[in-house]
């Protein structure tokens, strides 16, 4: 790995662990949110965990841009850097005392995300890779599953109602007739069991940039696919699917089987 990227790794998995302390704070104590324009909650944790990480991107990268979910985007002129930030993803874990909630941090350069962090200070739990590193899960090498068939597979989400809502019901309810077991496990939590090897598919119908800044060099590191439905590995394509290169055929045509 360049010892750029190393650098960038370093301080990447430092930063969400600062601003996942800082969330440790609020959580559990009764905390009340706002709500935003979009009906989605938002409490001083998150504004203060994502200025914690802007200020030090700020500091150590001045010619780097950001984007976060809290803040919007920060351009700078000529930059091939750009951070996402996600201070709490799974807020309305987070306001209920529920400890599936994360700190995401995924860096891109040129286009590419490179760099990926996805911590849950709850759980004490922090998965993290770089192109060429390999994914670690708490310093050990993480692996997606060996699974050979949908059929044995544990399938996720993170509402099922957002598949009425968003899109893609009648696919979710293929997948579920065909996979051995289906669970709900909260926003990004569900794409770390699959790069962990704890579950083989996470879909969501429903995504921005920042929700799943970490996980394509996350799920590519562990051996695993983070991209669309349509199997493109990008941020930007308004939706998530991580699963295991092994399932990755069976999961495309059960997700467009007419």
């Amino acid at each position: 790995m360049p010892p750029l990227l190393r650098e960038y790794l370093d301080f990447a998995v430092e930063t969400a662990y600062l601003a996942g302390r800082l969330t440790l704070g609020y959580f559990q104590t009764g905390l009340r949110p706002d709500f935003k324009a979009d009906d989605s909650p938002v409490t001083v944790a998150d504004r203060e965990a994502e200025q914690l990480i802007r200020t030090r991107i700020e500091a150590h990268y001045p010619g780097h841009a950001i984007v976060g979910e809290e803040y919007g985007a920060k351009e700078v002129a000529g930059a091939t850097h750009r951070w996402f930030v996600d201070p709490i993803d799974g807020t309305r874990s987070f306001v209920r005392g529920v400890p599936l909630y994360g700190v995401l941090l995924g860096l891109e350069i040129e286009g590419t995300v490179e760099v990926g962090v996805a911590y849950f200070p709850p759980l004490e739990e922090m998965i993290y890779a770089a192109t060429g590193e390999g994914c670690h899960w708490n310093g050990r090498p993480a692996r997606v599953a060996e699974t050979a068939r949908l059929s044995e597979a544990l399938i996720s989400c993170t509402d099922p109602t957002l598949f009425d809502r968003y899109g893609g019901a009648a696919a979710w309810q293929r997948m579920k007739k065909a996979a051995a077991s289906a669970a709900g496990w909260s926003d990004a939590y569900g794409h770390a069991l699959v790069a962990t090897g704890r579950a083989e598919v996470m879909m969501d119908p429903v995504m921005s940039p920042w929700d799943c800044g970490p996980f394509p060099p996350i799920l590519r590191e562990a051996g695993g696919f983070f991209g669309t439905w349509q199997g493109e590995e990008t941020i930007y394509g308004g939706e998530a699917l991580s699963t295991t290169q092994r399932l990755l055929p069976e999961v495309l045509d059960m997700l467009h089987d007419a």
